[in-house]
């Protein structure tokens, strides 16, 4: 029997300890928020009992920043996707004391969600905040922003959708904008104004000097 070639993830999963909170929250709090992995795709209207728009947020890290966000735009509906457990039961405790309902989260890889839940052209935004920039070079294959991951973004947004990407590594941005620049379903906005929450990585990189290089383009 051929082998199938095994997928390079883009992740490593962390075995983080939970504290007693975010174990509760992912017990009790899951059924409420989360959306469980499976190859069908989803009814997003049906989840969200309304049509609206909507914007998914791939790598969340602790959910702080997208809590914040649909605190702030209830008339948009949230997707957030992230893999690491400790993570995603904090941001369950964030939108439990909330009260969100305009959020949903999904724990696992987010190019399978992509391709396996996400209808096409429901998205009108995306957002990759500072994600692993693996420096080495060796590790390069391992970046989620490659041709075929921007050619799939660019299938599940709207006309007009947004891509919009932050990260405090040159060498990472550089590449961001390599690859984009390669895809003519994409335009680069310029002189937007670019105003959200900070989130973790961000101050972590800010601290350490880093200049963070953040991009808005259109689909």
């Amino acid at each position: 029997m051929e082998s199938r070639q095994r997928r390079v993830r883009s992740f490593v999963r962390r075995a983080g300890r939970l504290t007693v909170a975010q174990q509760r929250a992912l017990h009790e709090c899951w059924p409420r928020f989360g959306i469980d992995h499976n190859p069908n795709m989803l009814d997003l209207d049906g989840i969200f009992g309304r049509t609206a728009d909507r914007v998914m947020e791939i790598g969340f890290g602790n959910g702080s920043l997208l809590a914040q966000r649909a605190e702030a735009h209830p008339e948009t509906d949230f997707l957030g996707v992230e893999v690491h457990e400790p993570g995603v039961g904090h941001c369950l405790l964030a939108l439990q004391q909330s009260s969100l309902t305009n959020v949903r989260i999904m724990r696992h890889d987010a190019i399978e969600v992509l391709e396996q839940q996400i209808p096409d052209h429901s998205l009108a935004e995306v957002d990759l905040y500072f994600p692993d920039p693996w420096p080495k070079k060796r590790h390069h294959k391992r970046r989620i922003v490659q041709p075929a991951f921007i050619e799939l973004i660019a299938r599940k947004l709207v006309a007009g959708g947004l891509f919009h990407t932050a990260t405090d590594w040159a060498n990472y941005a550089n590449h961001i904008d390599e690859v984009l620049q390669k895809n003519s379903a994409f335009k680069l906005l310029e002189g937007v104004d670019i105003s959200r929450p900070k989130t973790r990585f961000e101050q972590r990189g800010e601290g350490l000097g880093h200049e963070i290089r953040e991009r808005i383009y259109r689909c």
